[in-house]
């Protein structure tokens, strides 16, 4: 006699399987996006959980997302990092054939991975094996990046929550020198960022006046000039008695390479721009300076989400979670900004093969060339709860009243 355990069982046996994992550097919103899949999927498909990125897909590590862990994975909805665990991986032929061979293994037949350009290109590539083997499978992207280079988006989540970051910490530091600068000169704070300025250039977006810092941003998109950088800097410190500087990672020096730190799994890991340029400062122009770099709290920080990010990051999810039940495939879901007035925003599929030519998106020159458009684009972005600060004191004195 069948009984209704036995039919439950069968009913899963019968249910389509899919499986989600994350991949490249975490954000603070990336296990929303998580969640949102889930919430959207449902009882609908059978869920598995890919640990650790495009490494755990290769190895093998795929179990379904119920029970206890379901639960547990639900309770990291607004919790920073990778639940799942994410990290890099150098995706390789025989690693993506293996990776689909694993796949086939589990009878899933709809993957999902939230990530950036990598994820999606290696995507692009599971999708093109499967093919090649005659095996059904759908693949579906969420994005996801603190350095906002991914195309065939307004912007991804998690940039968000990164550039609120960056503006509160620069403001913050620059107070902080205002306050030491009969000590110390010049700050020098170094953002995330590779070879796109958007975070860099996020950082000016709540200065009052020409007196609050930064007072200077150095992007990857516009060649360094060190003459002229010396220069900005000798004029800022006579013009305020400091310069608090921001420079993305992604900056050279002229006829110089990128700073790099090493190199990981062919990946060049970048960093210390900052600390090169604070030894300029000091040996060509005597300055006491100090390089900062704002480091992992940029994609981290819990305090500084956006409950923009938030809302955004949990509705790419969900549609990602509808694209599946949809049968959709070979697609990543895509922000895009209304014509209106006030910001508001759909989601859409766009072709992941799309995204994976398009390679990294840059801050474009529009943005560079007019630093307030860029600003009315990413105040949407980052929330607009943050309270203004009093303009420096400058030249008043103690018994007058800046504005």
């Amino acid at each position: 006699m069948t009984t209704s355990k036995d039919k439950v069982l069968e009913g899963r046996m019968q249910m389509k399987k899919v499986a989600i994992g994350q991949a490249g550097g975490p954000t603070a919103v990336i296990n929303t996006s998580l969640v949102g899949a889930l919430d959207a999927i449902g009882d609908k498909m059978q869920i598995y959980g890919i640990r650790n990125g495009y490494n755990g897909l290769v190895e093998n590590e795929i179990e379904p997302l119920e029970g206890h862990l379901l639960q547990w994975v639900q309770k990291n909805k607004y919790v920073p990092g990778a639940c799942l665990g994410s990290g890099r991986y150098m995706f390789t032929k025989d690693k993506i054939s293996k990776a689909v061979q694993n796949l086939r293994k589990h009878d899933i037949h709809c993957l999902l991975f939230i990530g950036g350009n990598g994820t999606m290109a290696a995507l692009e590539q599971v999708s093109i094996e499967a093919k090649a083997i005659g095996y059904d499978l759908q693949v579906i992207g969420i994005p996801k990046t603190v350095d906002n280079d991914l195309g065939e988006t307004d912007h991804a989540p998690g940039f968000g929550s990164a550039a609120r970051y960056v503006a509160l910490a620069a403001r913050d530091i620059s107070k902080d020198l205002e306050a030491m600068k009969n000590f110390e000169k010049v700050r020098i704070i170094e953002t995330m960022g590779r070879n796109a300025g958007w975070l860099a250039a996020a950082s000016g977006i709540l200065k009052n006046n020409e007196e609050d810092g930064p007072h200077l941003i150095y992007l990857p998109e516009v060649p360094f000039e060190q003459e002229k950088f010396l220069l900005d800097i000798q004029e800022t410190v006579n013009a305020f008695g400091m310069a608090t500087v921001v420079v993305s990672e992604g900056v050279a020096k002229e006829g110089c390479s990128q700073v790099e730190k090493r190199h990981v799994m062919g990946r060049k890991i970048l960093g210390g721009i900052s600390y090169e340029l604070e030894n300029l400062v000091q040996q060509e122009l005597g300055f006491n300076a100090r390089a900062e770099n704002l480091g992992m709290n940029q994609r981290s920080s819990y305090a500084a989400v956006s409950d923009q990010d938030r809302l955004e990051a949990y509705a790419v999810g969900q549609k990602a979670g509808k694209l599946a039940l949809e049968e959709r495939t070979k697609v990543m879901v895509s922000i895009n900004r209304t014509n209106s007035k006030d910001y508001s925003f759909y989601l859409s599929a766009c072709p992941i093969e799309q995204v994976a030519k398009g390679g990294e998106r840059l801050l474009s020159s529009e943005f560079i060339a007019n630093r307030e458009l860029y600003y009315n684009w990413l105040r949407p972005l980052i929330g607009s709860d943050i309270a203004p600060y009093p303009s420096a004191l400058g030249k008043f004195s103690l018994n007058q009243t800046a504005d």
